[in-house]
């Protein structure tokens, strides 16, 4: 999802390493002007808080359904990218 926002961002030249940056400009610039839905920015929010408790928790274990749960977020955040790239006809 990470990547897929950057590819959206770069359109607008723009890229960031930092996780917090990318998805800044991607609500900023897409959400927030209609580019992509509300839900778009849902998925990033619940993933990015699920990504931020794997790498720091040192203890921290993600069930089977949270697993699951992320990797269709995933998918339909793909199909989010996928839809907005070929309507630029950049796919």
């Amino acid at each position: 999802m990470f990547h897929g926002m950057r590819a959206v961002n770069v359109l607008d030249e723009f890229d960031s390493s930092k996780h917090s940056g990318v998805i800044a400009h991607f609500n900023q610039y897409h959400v927030k002007t209609g580019d992509f839905s509300k839900e778009a920015s849902k998925i990033i929010r619940t993933s990015s808080e699920m990504r931020e408790h794997a790498d720091y928790e040192d203890f921290f274990v993600a069930s089977r359904q949270d697993a699951e749960e992320q990797v269709q977020k995933a998918q339909t955040f793909h199909e989010f990218i996928t839809n907005y790239l070929q309507k630029k006809e950049i796919l």
